[in-house]
């Protein structure tokens, strides 16, 4: 899609990746809308961005309410006009072990990380398809392609966006709307100290924000399905896609190998 010009809808968009990405898209021209929890931070997000865009706009909203964030996805549609692209990048943590999970810590996070992502979706496609042009960037993590030590909850919200997108680009292949699906890696983000959460195993290296924000749009220019944020580990640990190729060629030594580090045996 051309930037330059459109509307873009950016969920998660008062820290991290979301707040860097916002500003990003309007310099490049694109009035911006922005939604999150936390008005403050979204206002000095939405600061930044109308330097370039004057019409951007915000939407304080917790997308845990599925029914609000759907209501947002129309506000900002009518708002502007039309959407040209929907970025679902909002997701929060569960850094628990799955002997102590609850369903309400997993119904939590696949609201807000699946469930709500899904529905702004499906609200707009209609409409892009009536339209027949559109772009809907779903914003995963490695841990939707690789099983993470204690993060039972957010990796099946993460799976089961991959699951989604990808049969949403085959179902939609001969449309006018395109699917892209961006897998980031360990982002310097707020998600690694978040109340509530176990430690993380990882603790660095870590990307910046700006980098996995410049990959998103890419993957809006760009004409593939699935892109990793970076392509590289860093740390020069290798390209993320191999580290997931590598994984499913040998699930059963995967499981083992973590189940031995997690349970301070030898990998």
């Amino acid at each position: 899609m051309r930037i330059d010009g459109s509307n873009i809808l950016v969920t998660g968009a008062s820290s991290g990746i979301g707040a860097a990405l916002a500003p990003m898209l309007a310099e490049r021209g694109a009035t911006v809308g922005i939604v999150a929890r936390r008005r403050e931070r979204l206002e000095a997000v939405l600061a930044q961005c109308r330097e370039h865009t004057p019409g951007s706009q915000l939407w304080a909203v917790d997308l845990g309410d599925v029914d609000r964030a759907v209501a947002v996805a129309l506000e900002a549609w009518d708002a502007f006009g039309h959407l040209d692209a929907l970025v679902n990048n909002a997701a929060i943590p569960k850094r628990t072990p799955v002997d102590r999970l609850t369903p309400s810590d997993v119904d939590e996070v696949m609201r807000v990380n699946f469930t709500s992502p899904v529905h702004m979706s499906l609200a707009m496609l209609p409409r892009m398809l009536e339209r027949d042009s559109g772009t809907i960037v779903n914003v995963s993590s490695m841990g939707g392609r690789i099983g993470i030590a204690h993060e039972a909850a957010y990796c099946a919200s993460k799976y089961a966006l991959c699951g989604w997108s990808e049969v949403m680009a085959i179902d939609l292949y001969d449309t006018g709307v395109d699917v892209k699906l961006v897998l980031p890696g360990p982002i310097a983000t707020e998600i690694w100290d978040q109340p509530g959460n176990d430690p993380a195993f990882y603790d660095g290296p870590f990307v910046p924000a700006e980098e996995c924000a410049a990959d998103i749009v890419a993957a809006l220019e760009g004409d593939g399905f699935e892109y990793f944020a970076p392509p590289e580990f860093p740390g020069g640990m290798g390209r993320q896609h191999e580290m997931v190729v590598g994984k499913t060629t040998n699930v059963d030594g995967f499981v083992e190998m973590m189940g031995k580090l997690v349970s301070g045996g030898t990998p």
